[in-house]
């Protein structure tokens, strides 16, 4: 299948790590050091997930090679919702009255967005759809305690959007070449490790050595097997793009796949960890800079656990 336009919503509020000193106690050198964020965008009290995939959706149409009714599926990929009922595929489907399209809500924490894809790819294959739009965000203020000093002070707000087609539309499209994802919820402790539990504090990570250690092992076997699988090697990759949940990990992760930094591409040192948006978020932020002969690995890591990512060949 074909990426055939991108866009993404950022809010412009910045907060950075000097807010925390008082909330938990957490020095900015502190918050530096183990997780490389300086400050992290949060959303208004008046956006949400819905609000804010609506602002991706908008950005992405200026660069769309045809009309947004002609999308048949809309899959929305989140954890913090705003509304579970009329969830943002919803929203999307009615702000632009795109009639006889099948909208989905997908979650699985961080890794969300991939499943998303995963989910259209299925869609396309069984000829139940041919046009499809994947938008993906979260607004974890609405539900983090900036007070919690073990992830406090991790959390951003965004959205990113990607519009995707069976076959290909435009001669810039780039070929998701496969995807692939994974539960790792046999893993012991890992219903436990991550929380989003609304009623009972909201975002919280009890477990963060775990979470850290499963992230650097579970992305870089994505990237190798997905190169491997297609015949490619890591000197043919062009740019990674990872789950932005913190820069160690990324450097980690880079220094396993013995990365050049320029192929690494990261927003989290200002963006902080904007969960599921987050890897679609950094594609779609840098999609202008991808040209012909690029190739792209997409990898996540997500609560629960979850892990997944895909192959992108431009």
């Amino acid at each position: 299948m074909f990426i055939n336009a991108t866009g993404f919503y950022v809010p412009e509020e910045r907060v950075d790590n000097a807010f925390f000193l008082d909330k938990n106690g957490k020095t900015d050198e502190w918050i530096r050091q183990r997780t490389g964020i300086v400050t992290r965008c949060k959303a208004g009290d008046d956006e949400n997930v819905n609000t804010m995939t609506l602002r991706a959706v908008e950005d992405a149409l200026t660069r769309l090679p045809y009309d947004i009714g002609e999308v048949d599926l809309i899959v929305a990929a989140s954890y913090s919702p705003h509304d579970t009922v009329a969830t943002p595929a919803h929203t999307v489907q009615n702000r632009y009255n795109i009639k006889g399209a099948k909208a989905i809500y997908v979650s699985s924490a961080c890794s969300s967005f991939i499943n998303a894809l995963e989910i259209v790819e299925c869609y396309f294959k069984s000829g139940k759809a041919t046009k499809a739009l994947v938008v993906g965000g979260d607004k974890n203020t609405a539900y983090y305690n900036p007070e919690d000093p073990k992830s406090g002070h991790l959390w951003g707000d965004a959205a990113a959007c990607f519009f995707l087609s069976k076959e290909r539309v435009a001669e810039g499209d780039a070929r998701i070449v496969e995807i692939n994802t994974e539960a790792l919820g046999y893993m012991p402790g890992c219903t436990e490790a991550i929380n989003m539990r609304p009623t009972a504090g909201g975002i919280s990570m009890t477990n963060g050595k775990d979470v850290f250690i499963k992230a650097c092992q579970s992305m870089p076997r994505n990237v190798r097997a997905l190169l491997e699988n297609n015949g490619y090697t890591l000197e043919d990759m062009t740019y990674l793009v990872a789950h932005q949940a913190n820069l160690r990990i990324l450097n980690n992760v880079a220094s396993d796949l013995k990365l050049r930094p320029e192929q690494v591409l990261q927003n989290i040192v200002e963006l902080g960890n904007t969960g599921s948006a987050s890897s679609a978020l950094v594609f779609a932020q840098n999609h202008h800079l991808m040209k012909r002969g690029d190739v792209i690995v997409m990898t996540v890591f997500g609560g629960g656990y979850s892990t997944g990512g895909c192959l992108i060949l431009f």
